[in-house]
């Protein structure tokens, strides 16, 4: 085979794989990634209250919280919490855009205690999770 026809094949394959990688970044997978969660695990609760939402998830043993505004703008005060039965709370608090947390405890199979808080609204559970 000619050297001339080997280049152009490779120069061929190189810009369809640049191509697909763009194709990939700039696809809408990238809206879904952005809405993705930092938490590990399978989603166990949602918490909603009136300034915003809390959602909690499991994995082996782990959960994981993370507070939500209703509304992402400006920066507002916002806090997570958790708590396992027998340990002292876990908080993640400030000002932030996006969320508060994630806060990642270990519960085994203890009960657990979840706060979150935007601005004035807030959301406390009691013991979840037996």
């Amino acid at each position: 085979m000619d050297m001339g026809v080997i280049r152009r094949r490779l120069a061929l394959g190189t810009a369809l794989l640049a191509t697909s990688g763009l194709l990939t970044l700039v696809g809408p997978g990238v809206r879904e990634a952005s809405a993705a969660t930092p938490c590990p695990g399978r989603k166990v609760r949602t918490l909603t209250f009136s300034t915003g939402y809390v959602q909690v998830y499991k994995k082996s043993g782990y959960v994981c919280a993370v507070t939500r505004p209703k509304t992402v703008g400006a920066r507002k005060y916002m806090m997570v919490s958790v708590q396992a039965r027998g340990n002292q709370p876990v908080p993640n608090k400030g000002q932030f855009k996006r969320f508060a947390g994630p806060v990642k405890v270990h519960a085994g199979n203890r009960c657990v205690w979840i706060k979150g808080a935007v601005g004035s609204g807030s959301v406390s559970t009691g013991w979840i999770l037996c």
